[in-house]
């Protein structure tokens, strides 16, 4: 008998689409993607795993939020490359604290929902700051700065990180600790800004400094070095 995993047409891709429907309603929550191990801790909890493509990494629904997801069935389609899961949603799917994902209407671009939960004490600031950038791509930039400083392209935003960077620089020499919190700040932003147009999630960069917090200076450089 092909056990569950071997279901999933896998010869297609690694990654399987999944869609996420809250079990009372039938309300559409999410689409997200599980791997192999992702399908496998999300069968054997019965709590929803994710595979992240921007985090590059297995993630629990709700690590940070705890607006976690209970699994009540799974469903694989004709083709068998696309999932369906019912769920029972602890608190809102979507990071920007609304009920579902799916709150933007594609012709007007107006929203059909309100926020439910304020998610920047369970997400921290960058991570919504890095959202908020990556919402703000398609926006108009006659309106949006973060718009209008990616639609001048790299070199426009590249500049600014650089520029930034001479400010932080240009404070601490000068032992002006309020303009190098400023200017940390708006390193911040712009760095995001880059990291962001090129959908690296800072989760990464958290993760790299975990995978160096064990290891010397002197051997990360060397080990660079090889």
């Amino acid at each position: 008998m092909i056990n569950a995993v071997g279901r999933v047409d896998w010869k297609k891709s690694e990654l399987l689409p999944v869609i996420v429907q809250e079990v009372s309603t039938n309300e559409i929550l999410m689409m997200a993607y599980m791997n192999k191990e992702a399908l496998e801790l999300s069968l054997n909890t019965k709590i929803a795993h994710y595979f992240s493509r921007s985090k590059q990494r297995i993630w629990k629904k709700g690590e940070s939020s705890g607006h976690t997801q209970a699994i009540h069935s799974f469903s694989i389609d004709c083709d068998n490359d696309t999932l369906l899961i019912k769920v029972t949603q602890e608190g809102v799917a979507c990071h920007t604290g609304r009920k579902s994902c799916f709150f933007t209407e594609l012709e007007s671009g107006e929203t059909n929902s309100e926020v439910e939960v304020d998610t920047t004490a369970s997400y921290g600031v960058i991570d919504t700051l890095y959202h908020t950038i990556q919402e703000r791509k398609l926006a108009d930039p006659t309106t949006s700065w973060t718009a209008k400083l990616i639609d001048k392209g790299d070199n426009t935003i590249l500049k600014k990180v650089v520029e930034e960077a001479g400010e932080f620089c240009f404070a601490y020499k000068d032992n002006d600790e309020a303009e190098m919190i400023y200017e940390a700040a708006d390193l911040t932003y712009h760095m995001l800004v880059a990291l962001a147009v090129k959908n690296i999630s800072p989760d990464r960069i958290k993760q790299e400094l975990v995978r160096r917090f064990d290891m010397s200076g002197i051997a990360e450089k060397n080990a660079r070095e090889d």
